[in-house]
């Protein structure tokens, strides 16, 4: 089985992603670290030195590379990863695939987000007041990709092993 997790920045992918591949002896993939393996380099130094396009495709081979490798895995997407190059389509269309959104509120990612601007390329030079919005406005435009996911997980107030439970009674 193939077990794919998506949604925005701070959703807890690769912390929910790390352990269900533990639970279920499967190994675990972060694709952001696939892609720094790759290159040995990071991917702000990726994005910086190549640019925006250049990083969004080898995202979408690094899926590819990453499925004709394996047939069982989990797999933690970036969270704009499932926005460019038809990678919802291609990720759905390997058979033995689940795609999972990881879905959280505005509120709980403003708060999330907040203790971790500085790790976070993308909110780091947003101001406080304005980071709700801008998570709102994010995630809006990036939504009618995470809703492509076939199976939606919300983990609001949810401790990690409850969520883990929730996919694994989903799944197995």
């Amino acid at each position: 089985m193939r077990i794919v997790l998506l949604g925005y920045m701070a959703s807890g992918k690769s912390t929910i992603g790390k352990i269900l591949a533990k639970n279920q002896n499967l190994p675990f993939i972060d694709l952001d670290d696939y892609i720094e393996s790759k290159f040995e380099k990071s991917i702000s130094d990726i994005f910086k030195d190549e640019g925006e396009i250049f990083f969004r495709l080898q995202e979408h081979e690094a899926i590819k590379e990453i499925f004709e490798k394996q047939d069982k895995f989990v797999l933690s997407l970036g969270g704009g990863t499932p926005c460019y190059a038809n990678n919802m389509d291609l990720i759905n269309g390997f058979e033995n695939t689940n795609s999972l959104y990881i879905k959280l509120s505005i509120p709980t990612l403003y708060k999330r987000l907040l203790s971790q601007k500085e790790n976070r390329p993308l909110v780091a030079n947003i101001p406080e007041e304005e980071l709700q919005e801008f998570i709102a406005k994010h995630l809006f435009e990036r939504s009618y990709f995470y809703e492509m996911a076939k199976y939606k997980v919300r983990t609001d107030n949810q401790k990690v092993e409850d969520t883990i439970n929730e996919i694994q009674e989903l799944l197995f």
